[in-house]
């Protein structure tokens, strides 16, 4: 025998739920028949379980709450306290369940008119007050020389120029603009005119990074292939080119 397909409404929350039980069994929200909503939420939060359903702590909660409840009113009443206990927590549930449909009832009106007529409602802007420390702003610029706001200015508009060249020249750039081959008939001109160079020398003449590095990778095919020979003194220090010449 096949089991029933049971398709279970995805709840949003615990009152979600409890008002959806008071509904179904016809009741009032300020007359519930804890018993058998007691019942009827437990079953559904099986359910749920059984269904792989996402089961937050707030159903655990309100379960815990309905099951205290209802145990309070089964319990033979000893002290007067007990029965302002019960009262006061049934009363707070009852409470929330009200606030809870009036929200629920202002968040249906809200969609409906944003579906009508495309109007969304949004929290107003709040205004953030910082608290600043004056004497830090009074003392800020005290050590700060004219000399140094002129240095902070040419190093700041040397950078925005470079980034400004880079990107003009990227799009300028064709891929094949720059060869290794011709780079290396370039440098063996060069040295066969001068047998020592510096590295250096080239950077100006290259229009961008891409052509610095195309002619640093020609060097480093000649070295490879014996043509000349690299010496460096120091770390990041100059790199000296020498034309290698074979005794023949």
């Amino acid at each position: 025998m096949e089991m029933p397909i049971i398709k279970l409404k995805n709840f949003d929350g615990p009152f979600d739920l409890l008002l959806h039980l008071i509904k179904k069994n016809e009741m009032s929200i300020t007359e519930i028949k804890i018993h058998e909503i007691t019942k009827q939420y437990l079953e559904y939060i099986a359910l749920m379980k059984e269904l792989d359903l996402e089961i937050t702590s707030e159903f655990i909660v309100m379960a815990a709450t309905l099951i205290e409840i209802k145990s309070k009113s089964l319990l033979p009443k000893v002290k007067v306290e007990d029965e302002t206990c019960e009262e006061d927590l049934q009363k707070i549930l009852m409470e929330k369940l009200q606030e809870y449909k009036k929200f629920k009832k202002i968040s249906a009106y809200l969609s409906e008119r944003e579906l009508s007529t495309g109007e969304v409602f949004t929290k107003k802007a709040e205004i953030i007050e910082v608290e600043v420390d004056n004497k830090l702003d009074d003392d800020y610029f005290k050590n700060i020389t004219m000399l140094d706001l002129y240095k902070l200015y040419n190093n700041l508009m040397r950078i925005y120029g470079e980034k400004q060249n880079v990107n003009v020249m990227e799009k300028k750039i064709s891929v094949d603009k720059y060869k290794i081959t011709d780079k290396i008939n370039f440098l063996r001109d060069k040295l066969n005119k001068k047998s020592i160079i510096r590295f250096s020398e080239f950077i100006p003449q290259c229009e961008c990074k891409l052509e610095v590095v195309v002619t640093f990778m020609a060097m480093l095919e000649l070295i490879k292939r014996s043509e000349i020979k690299v010496v460096q003194y120091e770390n990041f220090g100059e790199i000296m080119m020498e034309k290698v010449i074979v005794n023949e």
